[in-house]
């Protein structure tokens, strides 16, 4: 099976994995805590309409998902601080109105819109050379902003209001975070697809909360099962020769629901009634 390694695509497609773990992990750590899972998914199924962008001016659609996604994220974050009641809602109108911009963009784009289907559903092992190169720094990126602002970040992310007393720019880290989650979804685009991404985003680091009791183990935690997913699903796929993208999600969704099982019981309730 490990055969498989010599051809460069399946290098590409461990790399690409490895890489989506690192952010996932990360990113998805705040998304649990702070129970973004939601906007998460509202940002994800947006970015088709970046990508729709993409094909419609003739460029790069990752390109357009990254400018569209970001404009999104800040828009939401501006918003939700003038109306947090209806932030909701807000993200419910972003999630549809993304899908049917990018629909109406693709078919008014000229000539025929290539690997669609691979934005939608993701193809980890299509991925080429020049999109992982794309991953790579939009990676560095999250992880060279995380470290210079980890502090801050987990305070926004725990208490907001503690933030405030503390004299943070609440504010500008909450449009910070969405940022990074922008660019989080547009990372896992190419590996799961918009319609699985906030699965892999959100699957490991409710895993990993599970067992940690820090915001940095449970990064940690998240990154390792997220790899574990990842290279696991790509083996698998192989070997059964059915999609990427839903193998690694499935393993992912299996380890969370060992994970709530384990929880259940060593309750308190489960030891007494065992006792």
């Amino acid at each position: 099976m490990f055969g498989i390694l010599e051809f460069e695509f399946f290098r590409n497609a461990v790399i690409a994995g490895m890489i989506s773990s690192v952010v996932c992990g990360i990113i998805g750590s705040y998304v649990v805590v702070k129970r973004l899972v939601s906007m998460s998914g509202g940002l994800a199924h947006a970015a088709f309409g970046g990508i729709g962008l993409g094909y419609f001016l003739g460029i790069d659609p990752v390109a357009g998902a990254v400018g569209f996604t970001t404009g999104i994220a800040l828009l939401i974050g501006v918003i939700r601080e003038k109306l947090s009641q209806q932030v909701e809602t807000l993200i419910g109108a972003v999630w549809a109105a993304g899908m049917a911009l990018g629909i109406l963009l693709i078919a008014l784009a000229p000539g025929y819109a290539p690997d669609l289907f691979g934005f939608l559903f993701g193809n980890i092992l299509l991925i080429p050379t020049g999109d992982l190169i794309v991953m790579s720094l939009l990676a560095l990126v999250i992880c060279a902003v995380v470290g210079l602002w980890f502090n801050q970040l987990m305070a926004v992310t725990f208490d907001e209001e503690y933030a405030r007393v503390m004299n943070l720019p609440v504010t500008a880290l909450i449009l910070l975070l969405f940022l990074l989650i922008a660019l989080t979804v547009v990372v896992l685009i190419r590996v799961v697809g918009i319609i699985l991404v906030i699965a892999l985003l959100t699957l490991p680091a409710a895993v990993a909360r599970e067992f940690t009791q820090s915001i940095r183990a449970m990064m940690v935690v998240s990154i390792i099962f997220a790899a574990a997913c990842s290279l696991g699903g790509l083996f698998l796929s192989y070997a059964l020769d059915v999609p990427s993208g839903a193998t690694i999600i499935l393993l992912a969704a299996a380890g969370y629901g060992l994970a709530l099982i384990r929880v259940r019981l060593r309750s308190p309730e489960s030891v007494r009634a065992g006792g």
